[in-house]
This record gives structure tokens, C-alpha cells and sequence, in this order.
């Protein structure tokens, strides 16, 4: 039992696991912050634009059922902006960090060994 136990320590405390639990922590974070952002500037803009900050009253009506398209519109305006927000503060700066700390990944490849010319050598005239 007590083996047991220290498996389970170390897979749940392991580098990856916390990683991760961090990581959907400040991902949580994050979309608290970038809907407080749309939400409270973004779609307020959008009502400059078209007289309301919202389109959820835009509806259709067909036979006594009512369509909410507007709220559609508005959730795909909300995405958008999130998303937006997501790949300039997020996905842009870390491949810039990616890119600065890359050990060149676009440089030549290294020049083979003097074993692998001759046998290029050896295999190409033994082709002729």
C-alpha cells in the first residue's frame, strides 16, 4: 500500500501534472479578464457603432417561435474578440519567445563525416 502511495505522490506532483493545473488556472484567469474586456469595452464600441452594445434583441419570429439571432451574433462577436485576445497576448509573444530561444532551427545541415562521403562514393559507382 505505502508503494502504492508514493506512485501516486510522484505522478501528482510530477512536473507535468502541476504544470497543467497551473496552467488551466491562469487560462481561467485569463478568460475572466478578456470577457471583462469585451464585455465592458468592447461590445460598449459596438453599441457606438450600431446604436446598441448588444444584438440580443434582434430576433425572428416564424409561426410563434421566436429565433435569437442576435444573441447568436453577439456570442460570435464575444469569440472573436476573445480569440483576438488570445493570439495577441498569448500565442504571438510566445512564438517570439520560441523564435529568441531557439538554438537554430534555421541553420544548414551539418556537413556529413568522412565516412558517409565514401560511402556515397562506394554506393553511387557501384550504381554505374
Amino acid at each position: 500500500m505505502r508503494k502504492l502511495y508514493q506512485e501516486f505522490k510522484a505522478f501528482a506532483f510530477s512536473g507535468d501534472i502541476v504544470g497543467l493545473a497551473v496552467a488551466f488556472v491562469m487560462a481561467a484567469a485569463f478568460g475572466a479578464v478578456v470577457s471583462a474586456l469585451v464585455e465592458f469595452v468592447v461590445m460598449p464600441i459596438v453599441g457606438i457603432v450600431f446604436g446598441e452594445p448588444s444584438f440580443d434583441n434582434l430576433t425572428w419570429t416564424i409561426n410563434d417561435s421566436i429565433i435569437l439571432y442576435g444573441s447568436f451574433i453577439t456570442a460570435f462577436v464575444k469569440f472573436l474578440a476573445i480569440a483576438l485576445g488570445v493570439f495577441f497576448f498569448i500565442v504571438k509573444p510566445y512564438q517570439a519567445y520560441q523564435d529568441r530561444t531557439d538554438p537554430g532551427g534555421d541553420e544548414a545541415p551539418a556537413e556529413p563525416s568522412e565516412d558517409i562521403k565514401l560511402l556515397t562514393d562506394i554506393r553511387d559507382l557501384l550504381r554505374k
